[in-house]
């Protein structure tokens, strides 16, 4: 015999309450809300581990540039500083992009890599600062010396590097240093002629001579043939002669310091006088 169970009354406490009724409705309307933002949340972490790692980092990986327009996330500022010398073309192209670019599609080594090979740049340290902004700052080469090689004229920084063959007559001031091997011992030679002042003041160029050692041609084209080594020591000498004797305002060609023990002079040869005019000779 089958038993048919009485119908269930309701019970106040199986009624779901108000406050259920209103989480359940929430749920159903802010679930995709809540997946956005967990998403959201997402893309803000990366770009944080991004900005984070631009010292050693390129492209942020795992976002195109439809990505990156769809978030908004564009270049809008470019800040150079420390620029002097660097010509502002070939650094903008260096650089590698531009205002309205997709910011996180921007390489940070790529840009370092470029600039640095630029010859003014010494250093430089590339930065992408989020929202939309690129950072280089440059240190640059300072020029030191003028290196006159094989007719050209070029400027050097203090370690011998090629610096820029282009506007060398706006840094005229500059020590000129000539011949091979010039560049790589120019800072010896120019530090040591600071302690000389009367000597320095004095010189046209400094001429390096069998990659050995130097000879200093003067502005009223005196030579002074410097030893190979002991340059101080040559240099207090010619300045102990020029004070007690006026050595280097003598009408001379050469002077020789290259003996420790002795001098040996040159006097410049008498300039010849302008020859007769010749001509058909006057009546008299």
């Amino acid at each position: 015999m089958s038993r048919i169970a009485p119908p269930r009354t309701s019970n106040a406490k199986d009624r779901p309450t108000r406050w259920r009724l209103l989480l359940r409705r929430q749920r159903r309307l802010f679930g995709p809300a809540v997946l956005g933002l967990v998403g959201f949340v997402g893309v803000m972490t990366a770009m944080v581990a991004s900005h984070s790692s631009d010292q050693v980092g390129g492209r942020l990986p795992g976002f195109d540039d439809g990505i990156a327009r769809a978030l908004g996330l564009k270049v809008r500022d470019i800040v150079v500083e420390g620029r002097v010398n660097t010509p502002e073309p070939l650094l903008r192209e260096a650089i590698g992009v531009s205002a309205g670019d997709p910011i996180l599609g921007f390489s940070v080594e790529g840009a370092r890599q470029r600039i640095e090979s630029l010859s003014w740049v010494q250093h430089v340290a590339v930065e992408r600062r989020l929202p939309g902004t690129i950072v280089v700052q440059i240190t640059e080469r300072r020029p030191f010396a003028i290196w006159q090689t094989q007719g050209r004229f070029v400027l050097i920084d203090r370690d011998g590097q090629v610096v820029a063959d282009e506007d060398v007559a706006a840094f005229a001031e500059l020590p000129l240093v000539v011949g091979t091997g010039a560049p790589e011992q120019a800072a010896a030679l120019i530090d040591t002629l600071d302690t000389a002042p009367e000597i320095k003041n004095r010189i046209a160029a400094a001429v390096r001579v069998g990659q050995r050692r130097w000879n200093l041609q003067l502005r009223n084209h005196l030579t002074v043939l410097l030893p190979e080594g002991h340059v101080p020591e040559a240099l207090a000498r010619l300045t102990e002669l020029q004070t007690t004797q006026s050595l280097l305002d003598r009408p001379l060609a050469v002077v020789d310091l290259r003996l420790p023990d002795r001098l040996v002079v040159r006097a410049s040869l008498p300039v010849p006088p302008p020859p007769h005019p010749i001509g058909p000779k006057r009546a008299t």
